[in-house]
This record gives structure tokens, sequence and C-alpha cells, in this order.
């Protein structure tokens, strides 16, 4: 008779958020130029290979050497002040905006961002890191401030 042991389940790590996103680009010094033109970015260090863009807490990590095709599906949400403006900026300088409800684009090397309004969504960066950041004026739409409440995270 065989008889099972039961070992106790390791406790699981929770996901608190990200650090970092890393895109791969064909050249650095194009690449901040392009990312340049879009946003008002504050480099954190660079080297040939890569560039580190700072959000604050957190950072965009641009690496050289982009290998694999254009992202369909595949993308991350970035996250700004003022989507509209990302919008106006992307027209200018001729960079399709990709078809759908969102600010969907592709970056020369064929990675997908989607630009997100901060107002509207859930993700909330804590007061002194906005104050760091000097956007301490930004608020959350009713919306957003809902969805927030619902989970018991509403700010104060």
């Amino acid at each position: 008779m065989t008889q099972s042991i039961t070992h106790p389940s390791p406790r699981k790590a929770r996901a608190v958020g990200f650090n970092h996103v890393a895109l791969e680009v064909g050249n650095i010094d194009e690449a901040l130029e392009f990312y340049g033109k879009l946003f008002d970015i504050k480099l954190r260090s660079r080297s040939d290979t890569d560039a580190f863009i700072d959000l604050g807490d957190q950072f965009l990590a641009l690496q050289s050497g982009r290998k694999q095709s254009a992202d369909d599906g595949r993308h991350f949400g970035l996250v700004v002040d003022d989507k509209e403006a990302v919008r106006a900026i992307l027209e200018a300088e001729g960079v399709e905006i990709l078809p759908g409800r969102f600010l969907d684009f592709l970056d020369p090397w064929g990675n997908r961002i989607e630009i997100v309004g901060y107002e509207n969504i859930q993700f909330t960066k804590a007061p002194y890191i906005l104050k760091g950041m000097g956007m301490d004026d930004l608020r959350k739409s009713d919306t957003a401030i809902q969805e927030l409440t619902e989970k018991g995270m509403a700010p104060d």
C-alpha cells in the first residue's frame, strides 16, 4: 500500500507592481531622440548598449539589439499626465496611431506602446513620488477613485 505524504505549500509571493519595462531598440541614440520627442524624459544612466529613463520610482530600460518582429497584441501601457499631448506629437511626427479604441503606436523598432492617462486608471503614484516628479497636481477622476474605493484602496 502506498502512502501519500503531504508537504506544506510554501508561501506564495504577491506581485506588487513593476519596477521597469525593458525594450529592445536598434540604436540607443536614435531611441533617446525618438522618445525625447514624445516625452519630457530624464535619463538615469546610459552606455553604448543601454539607457535608463526615469519614471519617478520606476524606469524604462532601452537595450540595443532588437531581434524579433514588430509587436502585434503584445504591448505595455505607459502612463502619462496628458494623453492628448502625446497624440498631438505622434501625429506631428508622422507616427501611425494604431486602429482601436486606445492610443497605441509602434516605435521605430516595433515595440507597441499604449498611452494611458493617469487620471482615468487605478494605478496610483504615492504623493511624495508625484511631488518629487514635479507632478503633485495630478488627480484621479471620480471613476478611478470609485474603482479604488471598491477595492479598499481609495486615496486619502
